[in-house]
């Protein structure tokens, strides 16, 4: 360059404002966007794994009570059988002008007991309802945290990959950054 304001170009100036004009995206700027990307899924995927998480403790919560509910039901079943033999045994022991009213009693603690005993195998069926529902939650939220993980690392890989300046990284963030959005889709499709 002359003091005049007289620029020569020589061949390496041209050379180097061509490839700045021409040169492609940058792997930097590639990367900041996938990262962002993966960032906002990655949220989501945390968002869903602790809402299924919160799910499969409340189902087993419900399946906790109608297991209390049912164990009550057979406690009370117990306690007409017990009634049930007492009467029996008053039938027989006792005087034959009261036999007639205790084998009543019989008939009526038979009635109740059947009556209570379905009572508690249907909430024992609920039960049971409820922790299946409560374990189908459980592994929806594994492959939730699963796919939360494969994004993290990700993440971390892309910024190893920005400062490293390495290709192979690079590689690994998107394989990784697959494996997570395959995870998720698992996760939505209750796989």
């Amino acid at each position: 360059m002359s003091e005049a304001g007289f620029h020569v170009h020589g061949p390496h100036d041209h050379e180097l404002e061509h490839a700045a004009r021409h040169a492609p995206e940058s792997s930097a700027g590639r990367l900041a966007v996938v990262t962002a990307i993966l960032a906002t899924v990655g949220a989501i995927f945390s968002y869903q794994g602790g809402a299924t998480q919160a799910n499969a403790v409340l189902y087993k919560n419900n399946a906790a009570i109608r297991k209390t509910e049912a164990s009550n039901q057979w406690s009370y079943y117990q306690a007409k059988s017990g009634k049930q033999n007492l009467a029996e045994l008053a039938a027989e022991l006792g005087p034959d002008s009261h036999r007639a009213a205790h084998e009543d009693e019989v008939k009526r603690y038979k009635s109740e007991k059947a009556e209570i005993k379905l009572a508690a195998e249907k909430l024992e069926a609920e039960a049971t309802d409820w922790d299946a529902q409560s374990e189908a939650q459980m592994h929806e939220h594994h492959r939730w945290a699963q796919a939360t993980t494969a994004l993290q690392i990700a993440i971390a890989m892309a910024a190893i990959a920005l400062l490293t300046r390495r290709k192979w990284l690079e590689y690994g963030v998107f394989g990784l950054s697959g494996i997570g959005i395959v995870l998720g889709a698992l996760a939505f499709l209750h796989v």
